[in-house]
């Protein structure tokens, strides 16, 4: 069964003449372990795309399916949790949390999740040594690089171990040499651990690392390549 099911999603705004379909009548699917983008202009529908898959919304129409659970049929606050224990996220502004240092910005999921002190911190040193950011835990966000803080930011999104993780315009705010370095960690990461990453971008770089690209123009998907 695949890891994401798409099946004639569409997601409207608006109403009557107004309306607008940011995502039109769209079917796809996406299995475990896939290192996939979704690409396109500015309005294309990429962004509004992760958040349907990231239960941060709803399909207006057409059956959406997460990590076997359907997204329309499940009630807020079951999705709330699933989407706390099952989805991690990196954003392209980072979202990390200024008064709390590096570790704690990366343990916060856990800690929302309930995991003891001891073993967060045990799992986000294991992480940060392996993300390069060793020596820093305790350096708070406006102390960092803007590399060095959306590898926190993956840090705190794979900590828990989530089915898949979805990173919108992860490099936007980054030099070209953050930028390459921090996906080909992301590369590393998908294929040493398996780790399920779906990004949003146009940026091209981006799309020559992925593995599959879907691209989308007005809502809807043009074109589908597996590498």
């Amino acid at each position: 069964m695949a890891l994401i099911e798409l099946s004639d999603v569409s997601r409207l705004y608006g109403s009557g003449a107004q309306t607008i379909a940011a995502v039109d009548h769209f079917t796809a699917q996406i299995d475990s372990g896939e290192f996939t983008v979704f690409a396109g202009p500015s309005g294309s529908g990429k962004t509004t795309l992760l958040n349907l898959i990231g239960c941060l919304d709803r399909p207006t129409s057409g059956s959406l399916m997460v990590d076997g659970r359907s997204v329309a049929a499940t009630p807020a606050a079951e999705l709330a949790d699933f989407r706390l224990h099952r989805i991690g996220f990196i954003f392209q502004s980072y979202n990390l949390i200024p008064v709390l240092s590096a570790e704690e910005n990366a343990e916060f999921t856990l800690m929302l999740q309930g995991v003891a002190k001891p073993r967060r911190r045990e799992r986000v040193r294991s992480l940060f040594a392996e993300l390069g950011l060793a020596g820093l835990e305790q350096r708070r966000p406006d102390d960092l690089s803007g590399g060095q803080q959306q590898r926190v930011a993956i840090a705190r999104a794979i900590a828990p171990e989530p089915a898949v993780v979805l990173a919108d315009e992860p490099t936007a705010n980054l030099d070209s040499v953050a930028s390459n370095d921090l996906l080909q960690l992301m590369r590393q990461l998908n294929a040493e651990k398996g780790i399920t990453f779906i990004f949003s971008s146009h940026d091209p770089r981006v799309i020559d690392l992925a593995r599959r690209v879907i691209t989308l123009e007005d809502g809807r998907l043009v074109a589908d390549e597996k590498r």
